[in-house]
């Protein structure tokens, strides 16, 4: 179980790379899983507060990928994928941005996670329940409540239909005093100091004002800046190859050879014109 109970020198901040590091929050993807990786009391706390009970968590994976069986099927990674002691399963995203935040994306999650729940021979009732849940930096449905629960209901008679399928969108732009509105601020918050929960003011302190903690943070906002310049590299590359393509009428695997590109940059090329284009 993951505490951070180390004490160091708080590092001073100063360079560029520093500065990058000071800005980032819960809602900031990379660092949201550093914060939570093996951590169950934050997991707990975050879940407890959302779902307004007490819950007791056995496991917690970050970033877990779910394969799709099926041949060009669609994978999913989930943020934080926790599961309890009775069983349910419980799936956390923390959304900073409206891409990929459509509400058919929560159905998909939910189904993804109930179709590894049984084995061979298993009941339907056997199957426990599960609960996605968006923590949504903006107000998804603009009504200004904390959170926004979706359940299935029986729509001629208006009853539930207790499927054990839950849905939480929790809005990140409320603004309150109780214990919702302190989580929120937490997940906002740029330093310990400014957060209500130690649960989650533990991981935050680590990884921003421990030398230790800051310094794996530096190397991960490093190899971030590393990808996303040669990812730009590639997409450029991409553009000039479809106006080879257009103006000088060749063919894909012409184009690739005269820019030079070859191996795995050559396989994520064609594999990003076929999205777009048909290749001949």
């Amino acid at each position: 179980m993951n505490t951070y109970k180390d004490v160091e020198t708080i590092v001073p901040s100063g360079t560029d790379l520093d500065k990058i590091v000071d800005r980032l929050g819960l809602f900031d993807d990379d660092f949201m899983t550093l914060v939570f990786t093996d951590n169950i009391p934050a997991v707990e706390l975050v879940l407890s507060i959302i779902l307004e009970r007490s819950i007791k968590v056995t496991s917690v994976e970050t970033q877990e990928e779910f394969r799709n069986h099926k041949i060009d099927g669609r994978d999913i990674t989930l943020d934080v994928h926790a599961i309890d002691t009775d069983g349910s399963e419980m799936d956390i995203e923390v959304q900073s941005n409206s891409k990929g935040s459509h509400v058919r994306r929560a159905r998909f999650h939910s189904a993804s996670i109930d179709s590894r729940m049984l084995k061979e021979g298993n009941s339907f009732k056997s199957l426990k329940d599960s609960y996605v849940i968006f923590i949504y930096r903006y107000d998804k449905f603009s009504a200004g409540l904390p959170m926004y629960r979706i359940e299935r209901k029986v729509l001629d008679t208006n009853e539930n239909f207790n499927d054990g399928s839950h849905i939480v969108y929790v809005n990140g732009k409320y603004k309150g005093h109780d214990k919702i509105g302190k989580l929120i601020e937490d997940f906002h918050a740029k330093s310990s100091a400014e957060m209500h929960f130690n649960e989650l003011a533990s991981g935050l302190r680590h990884f921003k004002e421990t030398k230790k903690g800051r310094g794996i943070m530096c190397e991960k906002v490093q190899r971030y800046a590393k990808k996303y310049a040669e990812q730009y590299a590639l997409d450029c590359k991409i553009q000039d190859i479809i106006n080879l393509m257009e103006n000088e009428k060749w063919t894909v695997e012409r184009a690739l050879s005269a820019l030079g590109v070859k191996g795995k940059d050559r396989e994520y090329i064609i594999k990003k014109l076929q999205e777009v284009i048909v290749l001949t």
